[in-house]
């Protein structure tokens, strides 16, 4: 994790957060207006962003994708004490790309991810990194929620991670096509920017194993949260968020959700990356 440190010792590193913040809060606000849950959550085709630029500018993107999201927040209305969950869902939502490319095992494409060759696998790999951050986003957002009392999990869990997952699946892959040959010409990729001590020092074992335990307990965190809402607290899928509002809090939610949280940092200060060896 000393990467998510150190890049803020490099000046160019600090540029790509401001341009990532900026590009994410930009795609963001237009779309304010197509409310999903009032104050909470709207459409946002920009969700493509923290997986897509994660893979092309690392921590930066990370720290880019929560401060974007803030941004957006405030210029939307929405800020409060959500926002937090909001800036920490964010920000696994922009590392989890740079952490589990290469290391998903029989998963993994073993190429750089710019679908120029073996496209096929590398759709396989984007889908699962698409699924395991969007997962990992709606997870820590409605379970944040569900701590301040406001909503049931599976309110903000399903349309989160929906929303999530879509625009980054479709989306994803066309402009990886696009713009990754060409920010790799232009020497900005993060592992053309970040020092090798930089980079975390961690075996294919264990790097392997972190990114599977993250892929694990992100889809099984949603999964099992949306269950508990409908199966225990018997809120019904899709349900109105007006009607549903206050009705957070479920001490099972909180526990379950603080154990899976400890153990996803747990993970992520073990992972490595991989993608700094597929660069030809």
């Amino acid at each position: 994790m000393r990467e998510l440190v150190t890049m803020w010792r490099d000046t160019r590193m600090i540029m790509l957060v401001a341009v990532v913040a900026a590009v994410y809060a930009a795609l963001l606000i237009p779309f304010a207006g197509l409310v999903l849950v009032p104050g909470i959550t709207a459409v946002r085709p920009g969700n493509v962003i923290p997986v897509i630029f994660g893979l092309m500018f690392g921590p930066a993107a990370a720290w880019g994708s929560a401060i974007g999201n803030l941004i957006n927040d405030i210029f939307a209305g929405t800020f409060g004490p959500g926002s937090l969950f909001g800036f920490i869902g964010n920000f696994f939502f922009g590392m989890l790309g740079y952490k589990l490319w290469g290391n998903l095992g029989p998963l993994s494409s073993g190429v750089e991810p710019d679908f120029r060759e073996n496209a096929g696998r590398q759709l396989v790999e984007f889908v699962a990194v698409a699924v395991a951050a969007s997962a990992a986003c709606a997870a820590i957002i409605a379970w944040g929620l569900e701590v301040l009392g406001l909503f049931p999990f599976s309110v903000l869990g399903t349309l989160i991670f929906l929303n999530n997952t879509l625009a980054t699946v479709v989306l994803g892959p066309p402009l990886l096509y696009l713009t990754y040959p060409r920010i790799k010409r232009m020497g900005l990729l993060y592992t053309d920017l970040l020092h090798d001590e930089d980079l975390p020092d961690t075996g294919t074992g264990q790097a392997q194993t972190a990114a599977l335990g993250l892929l694990t307990i992100a889809i099984a965190w949603v999964v099992v949260g949306i269950a508990i809402s409908m199966g225990v607290q018997d809120v019904p899928f899709a349900a109105d968020q007006g009607a549903t509002f206050g009705e957070g809090g479920a001490t099972v939610q909180i526990a379950l959700g603080a154990i899976a949280f400890l153990i996803f940092l747990g993970l992520t200060s073990i992972s490595g990356e991989r993608l700094s060896e597929l660069i030809d």
